[in-house]
C-alpha cells in the first residue's frame, strides 16, 4: 500500500512539472512573438496588415489657380493666383504628418520621376533632351494635392536646351505618383500620406480604380482623395500603384504601373 501511494505521488509530480515546463514555453513564444515591427499597427476590419484612412483635410482652395508661363534657359515659370506659395496650410499641426517647414508648393513631375518641390513661381531647373508627360500641381505643406481643375497643368513636352519648345494637351488616362517619398523618422512615420494624380481617369464614374500594392498587399481605391497608410514597418516599403479599369484590368496606358520606395525610421532621440 505505501509502495502504491510513493508511486502515486511521484506520478502526480512528473506531471506537475510537463505542465509547468509546457506553460512557461509557450509564454515564451508568445513574448518573442508580440515584439513589434511597426510604429503603428492598427486592426484592418478586413484582417489586412496595412489601413488606409481619407485625409480629413478642412482646409480647401477651390480657387486656387496654376498656369503655365514657360520654361526656358533653364528657367521654369508658372503664374500661380488665389494661392500662397510658401505659407503653411493652416491645419498643418492638425493632421500630425510629415509637413515642409517650408510651406506651400508647386510638385513638378516628368513622367514616373519622383516630384521636385518648388516654393516659388519661377525658379531655375534643369532637364535633359527628350519628350516627356509634364505634371505641376499645387501642394499644401503637408504635400497634399489640390484635385481641383485650375490647381494644376499637365502636358506633353518636347525638351532641348533646357527648353520647352513644343507641348500638348494629355489625350490618354495616366497616373502620376506623388507620395509617400524619401525617408519619414519618429512621429512623422506613424502615418504616412498615399497621394497621387490623376489625368484623363475618372474614379467617380466607375470607369477607372487603381490597386496601391503595398509591400505586396493589394487595396482597391475606388475614390480619388489622399489617405494616411498606417502599419508600415521600419526600413524600406514598396508602393506599386496601378490604373485599372472597372474589370481590374490593367489600363494599357503610358507610366503604368509606377512604383515607389520608401524608408522609415525610428526617432534617434526616443
Amino acid at each position: 500500500m505505501r509502495f502504491f501511494t510513493n508511486f502515486l505521488c511521484f506520478a502526480i509530480f512528473l506531471l506537475a512539472s510537463c505542465q509547468n515546463a509546457d506553460t512557461s514555453s509557450n509564454a515564451a513564444t508568445s513574448s518573442e512573438t508580440a515584439t513589434p515591427t511597426a510604429p503603428v499597427a492598427p486592426k484592418a476590419a478586413d484582417g489586412k496588415k496595412y489601413t488606409l484612412t481619407p485625409v480629413n483635410s478642412g482646409v480647401e482652395f477651390p480657387n486656387a489657380k496654376i498656369e503655365y508661363s514657360h520654361f526656358s534657359n533653364g528657367q521654369f515659370a508658372f503664374n500661380v493666383s488665389n494661392y500662397q506659395l510658401g505659407a503653411q496650410t493652416t491645419d498643418a499641426g492638425d493632421l500630425m504628418c510629415a509637413n515642409s517647414g517650408k510651406g506651400q508648393h508647386i510638385h513638378l513631375i516628368f513622367d514616373d520621376a519622383p516630384y521636385s518641390a518648388q516654393y516659388t513661381n519661377v525658379f531655375d531647373y534643369a532637364k535633359e533632351d527628350g519628350r516627356y508627360y509634364m505634371l505641376a500641381f499645387l501642394g499644401k505643406s503637408y504635400h497634399e494635392s489640390i484635385k481641383t481643375p485650375d490647381a494644376f497643368v499637365a502636358h506633353r513636352v518636347s525638351v532641348r536646351d533646357n527648353s520647352i519648345y513644343a507641348r500638348s494637351n494629355i489625350k490618354d488616362p495616366v497616373l502620376f505618383y506623388s507620395r509617400p517619398k524619401g525617408t519619414y523618422v519618429g512621429k512623422d512615420a506613424e502615418k504616412v500620406m498615399l497621394d497621387f494624380y490623376l489625368i484623363n481617369a475618372n474614379l467617380e464614374g466607375q470607369a477607372y480604380k487603381v490597386y496601391a500594392d503595398i509591400n505586396g498587399e493589394r487595396h482597391l481605391i475606388d475614390k480619388w482623395q489622399s489617405y494616411f497608410i498606417e502599419g508600415l514597418p521600419y526600413g524600406e516599403n514598396t508602393i506599386t500603384l496601378t490604373l485599372v479599369f472597372n474589370s481590374g484590368e490593367k489600363v494599357p496606358t503610358k507610366l503604368n504601373p509606377v512604383t515607389r520606395t520608401f524608408t522609415l525610421k525610428k526617432d534617434p532621440a526616443g
